[in-house]
This record gives structure tokens, C-alpha cells and sequence, in this order.
């Protein structure tokens, strides 16, 4: 143990390298994964049926397949074809194009969970498709996407072990070489299993914090429309209240102008032998 340590120390640095070489490959493959998510969920839900089944097939076929046979033939088959990627190249592509194969499910199903009313009420006030997507079901459907993208977001970190085979110096591949040097293969490994449950606790508590925030917005926005809508009705209240208010001191003023010409129309009875003045 003491021999393991001792090379520990030594190899921090690399372990360093291969660290911040993860975390790169890991944010680089969860941003392709997104753009990729948002472009094939939404042509999903296309109106035109070409549209929709070509990102069907393209949805279907990186799912169906995978994520190690798509990396190998990314670096070992695509330079047979005149394409010669970086390792690290062909390690965020594929990430990319897997998980967000799995994302574009997600986001396919929160837009179709924002209520129809929404949509329709969108529809009636004149916005056009984008303005629709933008400004009403987007923001929405981010709070419901959110979780299910927590979980992919740990998929993909833990996935990123499978760059050592295509010579990517991440962190698995600089555990490997401490292990090969110390021979202590248990405590390479188990110092390589908390690095990573390190790594996908804090990414559980970013994404947490996003969730929290996204509901918060959204809750922000549906309270500011209820807000408008009551102030509007007690001001319109208020309005209609101060004109029958304004009616009826109207009226009574003018009765007052009238009574006394009553009066003196009304008054006393003449005596007989004379005329009664009006």
C-alpha cells in the first residue's frame, strides 16, 4: 500500500491531465448531444412526413446501436474512407451522436405533454410556428426535460471510459497505467470508481439546480399572467363601479333641482273665489 502511494503521488499530475481530458469530452459530447436532441426531436413532430420519418431513422439507428461499435468505426473505418479524425474527435462525435439520439426522445416528449389549449390559444392570438415554439411551448417543456436530461448527462460521464480504447488520455486510460506500474489493482480501480462518483454527484447537483430554476421561471411567468389578468378585472370593476356611483349622484341632484318646481305645481289648493297661481 505504502508503494501505492508513493506512485499516487508521483502520478497526480497525469491523473490531472486525464481528469480535465474527461471533463472536456464530457462537456463537448453533452453540448452536440444537445444541439443534436433539440434538431431531431423537433423535426420529429414535423408536419411534412419526409421530414419526420428521415430524423425517425436517423433517431433509430443510433439508438439501436452501439456506443463502442459506433466509436471504433468512427476511428478505425471512417480514415478507409479518406477521414482522419482526432481521438478525441471521434470520442465527442460519438457521444453526440448517441446520446443525443436518446435526448431527441426527450425533448420529442415534452413538447407533445405542453397542453393543446396552449398551443391553440397561441394560434388564436396570431403567433406564427416559431413565435409559437418559442415564446410558448419551449418554455414550457424545458422544466419536464430537465430531469430526464440529468440522467443522460451521468450516462454519458460514465460512458467516457470507452476513449482509453481509441488512445484518448482521459482518466481511465492514467488509472490504467498507475495500475500497470503499482500492481495494486484494487485501488486503482476503487480510486477510479470515486472519481467518478465525485464527478456525477456534482453534475447531479448543477442539474438540480437547473431544474429548480427552470420551475421557478415558469411558475414566475404563470403567476405574472394571473397577476395582470386580476388587476385588470378589479380595475375594471373599480371603472364600472365609480360610473354608477357618478350616474347615481347625478340623479339624485337632479331630483333635488325638481323638487321644489313640484312643489309649487303641487301646492296648496286655491281657495274658492280665487285662482290658483301656478
Amino acid at each position: 500500500m505504502a508503494d501505492f502511494l508513493t506512485e499516487l503521488r508521483r502520478a497526480l499530475p497525469r491523473l490531472a491531465e486525464g481528469l480535465l481530458v474527461t471533463v472536456e469530452a464530457t462537456v463537448l459530447g453533452a453540448a452536440l448531444a444537445l444541439l443534436l436532441a433539440y434538431t431531431l426531436g423537433l423535426l420529429s413532430r414535423s408536419a411534412r412526413r419526409p421530414v419526420r420519418g428521415a430524423a425517425r431513422v436517423v433517431v433509430e439507428f443510433f439508438r439501436g446501436t452501439s456506443l463502442y461499435v459506433q466509436l471504433f468505426w468512427l476511428f478505425f473505418a471512417l480514415p478507409m474512407v479518406g477521414f482522419r479524425l482526432e481521438p478525441l474527435a471521434c470520442a465527442v462525435l460519438a457521444l453526440g451522436l448517441n446520446f443525443g439520439a436518446y435526448g431527441s426522445e426527450v425533448v420529442r416528449g415534452a413538447v407533445a405533454a405542453v397542453p393543446r389549449a396552449q398551443t391553440e390559444a397561441a394560434v388564436a392570438l396570431g403567433m406564427g410556428p416559431v413565435l409559437r415554439l418559442r415564446r410558448v411551448v419551449l418554455p414550457q417543456a424545458h422544466a419536464l426535460m430537465v430531469a430526464p436530461f440529468k440522467n443522460l448527462l451521468i450516462q454519458l460521464l460514465k460512458a467516457t471510459p470507452l476513449l482509453s480504447l481509441v488512445t484518448v488520455p482521459d482518466l481511465t486510460f492514467q488509472i490504467d497505467q498507475l495500475r500497470s506500474a503499482t500492481g495494486s489493482t484494487a485501488a486503482s480501480y476503487l480510486l477510479l470508481l470515486g472519481l467518478y462518483f465525485g464527478m456525477a454527484v456534482v453534475l447531479s447537483l448543477l442539474m438540480n439546480a437547473l431544474e429548480r430554476a427552470a420551475k421557478a421561471r415558469l411558475s414566475d411567468q404563470v403567476g405574472s399572467g394571473s397577476g395582470g389578468r386580476r388587476r385588470g378585472s378589479r380595475g375594471g370593476g373599480g371603472s364600472h363601479g365609480g360610473a354608477m356611483a357618478s350616474d347615481d349622484n347625478a340623479a339624485r341632484r337632479g331630483a333635488g333641482r325638481r323638487e321644489p318646481d313640484m312643489i309649487r305645481k303641487t301646492g296648496p289648493a286655491a281657495r274658492p273665489g280665487q285662482e290658483r297661481t301656478v
